[in-house]
């Protein structure tokens, strides 16, 4: 049972993390999807939309049973430069639920990870550090464009996610 309990936990920790990508893209600035930190570099629309690819691409590498549907769903593009915040949102929510998906059904068999992780954790954990280190990426490509955040828009919609104390018991 306590297995179980921080199992919960953690994809509750997978949740609000793609809800924080979610949010960081609804308070993106007018024109905010077409900014990059410099010339060459990925615009924040690709940024996303690489985030999407990624987590699908692994899932469908690493649990396939979850893949069914997630083949059809790959981009063609790694760095599609969608400009639909509406449309990237539903394929972040999508691509979310696929990682949870396979991170749960795997532990729930016992059956390890066909290529990567030496655990499904693993394949989740790799997620949070990718996406962490892509959502720094897209505040400091708005700052540098001159079109920051600010802390007082950026908090409650991220950090305030992650620390909202529930009961977990």
């Amino acid at each position: 049972m306590a297995d179980q309990a921080l199992l919960d936990v953690l994809l509750e920790s997978w949740d609000r993390n793609n809800l924080i990508l979610v949010n960081l893209l609804r308070a993106l600035p007018e024109g905010g999807l077409e900014v990059r930190a410099m010339e060459g570099s990925p615009t924040v629309a690709e940024l996303f939309t690489h985030i999407h690819y990624v987590r699908l691409v692994f899932v469908y590498e690493d649990a396939p049973e979850f893949a069914q549907d997630v083949a059809r769903r790959v981009p063609e593009k790694e760095w599609a430069d969608e400009r639909n915040s509406e449309r990237i949102a539903q394929m972040l929510n999508e691509s979310a639920k696929a990682v949870r998906d396979a991170v749960k059904g795997r532990i729930a068999t016992g059956k390890d990870m066909n290529v990567h992780y030496d655990h499904p954790i693993f394949l989740l954990q790799h997620m949070l550090w990718h996406e962490g280190y892509h959502h720094g990426q897209i505040k400091l490509a708005l700052k540098l464009a001159g079109r920051p955040l600010a802390d007082d828009d950026a908090g409650p919609v991220t950090w305030d996610v992650w620390m909202d104390k529930r009961n977990h018991t």
